[in-house]
């Protein structure tokens, strides 16, 4: 009888350590996708930070800049795009990085007014959203870094087998636009 306890507890004791083990490799995945989330979202709220400054840099410089239209409506096109419910997630990643060159652009350019140099709403608007877009380097900096581990941890042997048991999936890594590796912004200040 004494046999069949030991017996007994031994098998209980060994299912109580691999359901500790499931537990535990569990809420560890639970974990590092709940990083990539915050992460994700990290992202997200800074480019909203960036899509509503947008409107102000804009209009306060629109009066200096009347003949660079392209780039306000480079900007107004992109923001659209991201705003647009109908769009997918690829269109908005797309729209994105044309926002980004447009805004680089924009950027570029104001440095050639110095009427615009001198206006202090306007550099105050510029300093907004060139710190924006230093978050947002930031924001996809710190996406890729959790994404890169969630990514190595759901690879990895045991809890890989966790991973594809519970339906764990790679996520994809913030990447730069095919564009702005190859293109450099242009500017052409003696359109008329």
């Amino acid at each position: 009888m004494n046999k069949t306890y030991t017996i007994i507890g031994g098998i209980v004791g060994f299912l109580v350590l691999i359901g500790l083990f499931i537990g535990g490799s569990y809420n560890s995945l639970v974990g590092a996708q709940t990083k990539v989330e915050q992460a994700q979202s990290k992202i997200e709220t800074t480019l909203q930070r960036r899509y509503d400054l947008i409107p102000n840099v804009v209009n306060s410089v629109k009066g200096y800049m009347k003949h660079e239209n392209d780039i306000f409506e480079h900007i107004a096109d992109a923001r659209a795009k991201i705003g647009s419910s109908t769009a997918t997630k690829a269109e908005k990643e797309q729209a994105q990085g044309e926002l980004d060159s447009a805004i680089s652009r924009l950027l570029v350019v104001q440095e050639n007014y110095p009427q615009l140099k001198a206006d202090q709403q306007v550099q105050n608007l510029i300093t907004e959203l060139e710190g924006t877009e230093n978050r947002i380097f930031v924001a996809r900096n710190d996406y890729n870094e959790v994404a890169t581990k969630y990514n190595n941890k759901i690879r990895r042997f045991p809890s890989n087998i966790m991973a594809s048991m519970f339906g764990f999936e790679k996520v994809e890594l913030v990447k730069a636009d095919e564009k702005a590796k190859t293109t450099v912004p242009s500017v052409d200040l003696n359109k008329d």
